[in-house]
């Protein structure tokens, strides 16, 4: 545990707060497509926080809280990048206008931030109080990171979204998005637009992103304060970093694999830390810092060599690996489209 003053928790929620109240009145009181120059200027805004943020923690707390910090920012940052991702494509399956995206991926943010600081609480709680927890982090880590590997070409299906499905049958809709509002009146009664199912699916996706990176940062800290900082500072950079690399991640063809060999390196190093203090002081240890240098290596090699992948393979784009999907489902639709084959 890190020596922090009193005063560290009121004033980190209380500068993510500032922060998403100005990202609200800029989005929502002035709703317009974002370009490349303002999401430029959010992006390094919101980057030079974090990294100013780490300094100040570095200064407080010291060097090991700040390079915990760190490390598990840029694994939240990396792993963002992956929710970005399934968001582009839910986007375009319910044709969002441009100049709303902004606003509903505020909406999600501020859902995935309260959502994650659930599962920070629990997280802590149950590292703080079972060994093993540390063992079954790391185990549903590999297993992340596997199917990661196994699914690394398909895109998740929108429809397969149970929350999603179930708002769609018994809330009353609307096809007209009424100026960027959730709710609505038509004819004397209230419905939802196409927005509030967005947000659902948006929601709820980043449900099953966070069975993923909380686990993950546990394996850089058991620190709750540094967990909830490392995701804090990475959600809130998000909605500037879709417009910034909407482009850009459709070429990043090899980033899963990046993505799987983060997750299982610090799986193991769970199971590691586990076996470390559960079974023998023998086993080794992996500090930080070495943690930190494998992810900056791994995020670094990933984008370069997708970057020469599809300078080579234009044709070639990347895809939101589907980790949760019931493989089922999946295996159905393949059995379909060969008996579909063989009768045609």
């Amino acid at each position: 545990m890190i020596d922090l003053p009193g005063w560290a928790w009121p004033a980190t929620i209380g500068l993510v707060a500032v922060l998403l109240t100005v990202d609200f009145l800029v989005a929502a009181r002035r709703p317009h497509a974002v370009g490349m120059p303002e999401a430029t200027a959010w992006s390094v805004f919101y980057i030079a926080v974090a990294l100013l943020f780490g300094v100040a923690l570095w200064r407080i707390a010291g060097p090991a809280a700040g390079t915990e910090y760190y490390a598990g920012w840029v694994v939240e940052k990396s792993l963002s990048v992956d929710n970005l991702f399934v968001f582009v494509i839910i986007m375009a399956r319910f044709s969002v206008p441009a100049e709303y995206q902004q606003k509903i991926l505020l909406f999600g943010i501020v859902a995935a931030l309260g959502l994650r600081t659930v599962f920070i609480v629990l997280g802590a709680a149950a590292v703080s109080a079972f060994s093993w927890t540390f063992l079954l982090f790391g185990l549903l880590l590999i297993y992340t990171a596997v199917q990661l590997v196994r699914h690394r070409d398909e895109d998740p299906d929108i429809e397969d979204n149970a929350l999603l499905n179930l708002a769609r049958r018994v809330l009353p809709a609307t096809g007209d998005f009424h100026g960027g509002r959730l709710t609505a009146k038509e004819e004397g009664r209230r419905v939802v637009t196409p927005l509030a199912f967005v947000f659902v699916a948006i929601g709820s996706t980043d449900m099953l992103f966070a069975l993923d990176s909380i686990p993950a940062v546990f394996g850089i800290t058991r620190e709750p304060f540094i967990v909830f900082a490392a995701n804090a500072f990475a959600l809130l950079g998000l909605r500037a970093l879709y417009f910034l690399i909407h482009g850009l991640l459709l070429r990043l063809v090899y980033l899963s694999l990046g993505l799987a060999l983060i997750l299982a390196f610090i799986g193991v190093k769970l199971i590691l830390t586990f076996l470390h203090e559960d079974v023998s002081a023998a086993i080794p240890h992996v500090p930080t810092v070495l943690s930190l240098g494998v992810i900056l290596v791994v995020l670094t090699v990933t984008t370069v060599a997708s970057l020469v992948r599809t300078h080579r393979h234009p044709e070639e784009r990347a895809h939101a690996a589907v980790v949760w999907s019931a493989d089922r489902n999946g295996a159905d639709r393949r059995s379909a489209a060969a008996r579909d084959e063989a009768d045609g």
